[in-house]
């Protein structure tokens, strides 16, 4: 009886025994299948726009596609390469949303007119090197069809074979960094989101010693930024559109690092770098005086400075004077900053870092804040139904500058669009049927149609909040 039971034991762990094995089987197929989808087939794959960035899609009017990367079509890479422009030699990273950035190592020849920046591999380099070819723009907001349609295509080739290469003119013995000042510089805010202080993440490291080549080279923009520019490399720049020489180098750094707006994230950036630290970058690039915003408890006959960027043309106060009276009453001096434009930056830093709190309405000119001292107050006026741009362009970059941030949004009443429109108009009433019409549609409005008239008796608790954080 017993032989009997264990034999049936016996059977039956056999059974089981089989029935495993065919489970691990059909898993293990399962999983190559798996990974074959997600390895090989990925390179093909685009992701629809609305999926990454919904906000950029509703503003676009309309579904696009976001290309992640443009590679020569004759190139069928399996999608180890999306990172890499030539395996074992240079890296290209095409993964970011905003910028693609590409380093080349060995023997590297530019023609900056030619558009080509080639790698000159020799034959024990491996044949996967030969003829490889990249196209990049290298300009930090690569998901903006309009800001990269004036950037020029930059490709980056490789091939074996030094007698088809160009004879060098020039040796460095630095690294290169290859970049655009097209897109949208011209705009301070551009200037600085999308290349200033990328250009600091990518080239700080180097303490000077990187030679800059300028695509869609621009002399009115190179000598307003000179003195960050000089800081950064010690080296003339070169004009990457009119150089007819030919620049031989053993790295090359084509694009810039874009980690997100106005700011930066010291877990990605080389050796730590902050937002502060590009702050203190500035402070001692224009010689700044001052450190940190008074502390009104601790500083009795001075008062504290209040810079008021009144605007010109769009989002501008109507009512500078009585905004003026009105915070001279609660002990502030006041400055008007006149001066995005016209002023050399030196002097516009100078007088913005003298200054304790900065107000101005959602634009351009409250970039400045970039040299206000520790500590100062930054008071955002957002305009009616212009939340989200105010937040992101500002709100979360002033932490990050550690300035004290205060965001003041303003009733319908104070804005001039209730005196354009009808109380029932969907401007005033359903904004989202006019923001569901573009990015276009929304601006033409809510950027530049509206003023903003301050109810200065509201505004006044602002000013007061300012001083408690003066204070302490």
């Amino acid at each position: 009886m017993a032989l009997r039971y264990y034999t049936k034991l016996v059977k039956s762990l056999r059974l089981f025994q089989h029935a495993k094995a065919r489970y691990r089987t059909l898993f293990g197929c399962l999983a190559l299948s798996i990974c074959f989808l997600l390895v090989v087939r990925r390179p093909y794959l685009e992701f629809p726009i609305e999926t990454v960035y919904p906000k950029l899609w509703k503003g676009s009017g309309g579904p696009s596609l976001l290309m992640i990367g443009n590679k020569d079509s004759s190139q069928q890479l399996a999608a180890k390469s999306e990172k890499r422009i030539f395996p074992s030699n240079s890296i290209c990273d095409i993964s970011k949303p905003r910028s693609n950035f590409c380093e080349m190592k060995g023997d590297i020849r530019i023609k900056g007119n030619s558009s080509e920046i080639l790698l000159v591999s020799s034959s024990q380099m491996g044949r996967y090197l030969e003829n490889e070819t990249w196209k990049i723009r290298p300009y930090a907001r690569k998901e903006d069809p309009t800001a990269m349609s004036g950037v020029r295509e930059l490709s980056l080739k490789s091939f074996t074979g030094q007698d088809q290469a160009p004879n060098c003119s020039i040796y460095h013995s630095v690294p290169a960094l290859v970049f655009s000042t097209a897109g949208y510089t011209g705009n301070y805010f551009h200037d600085f989101t999308d290349v200033l202080v990328p250009l600091f993440i990518t080239s700080r490291q180097y303490h000077g010693d990187i030679q800059f080549l300028i695509a869609n080279f621009q002399a009115w923009w190179v000598d307003k930024y000179y003195v960050i520019l000089k800081q950064l490399s010690k080296y003339e720049i070169i004009n990457f559109d009119h150089d007819h020489r030919v620049h031989c180098f053993s790295n090359t750094l084509v694009g810039l690092r874009f980690h997100r707006e106005l700011s930066i994230d010291p877990s990605r950036s080389p050796n730590g770098y902050s937002m502060h630290d590009f702050i203190r970058f500035l402070r001692r690039s224009y010689s700044l005086a001052r450190d940190f915003a008074i502390t009104t408890g601790h500083n009795v006959g001075r008062k504290p400075r209040l810079m008021i960027v009144p605007r010109k043309r769009t989002r501008a106060f109507t009512n500078v004077g009585e905004i003026v009276e009105m915070a001279e009453t609660l002990g502030y001096e006041v400055v008007i900053l006149e001066a995005e434009f016209g002023a050399s930056l030196s002097e516009v830093s100078r007088i913005v870092n003298s200054c304790d709190v900065m107000m101005g309405v959602h634009g351009a000119g409250l970039t400045n804040a970039v040299f206000l001292p520790t500590n100062a107050v930054l008071i955002q006026v957002v305009p009616f139904e212009v939340d989200w741009p105010a937040r992101s362009a500002f709100g979360k970059p002033s932490v990050d500058m550690k300035i004290r941030y205060l965001e003041y949004k303003i009733e319908e009443k104070e804005s001039t669009l209730s005196e354009q429109y009808p109380h029932d108009h969907p401007v005033l009433r359903d904004p989202g049927s006019i923001s569901k019409q573009g990015w276009v549609a929304f601006g033409s409005i809510y950027l530049d149609k509206q003023n903003i008239t301050l109810d200065v008796a509201r505004f006044k608790d602002t000013l007061l909040q300012a001083l408690e954080l003066l204070h302490h």
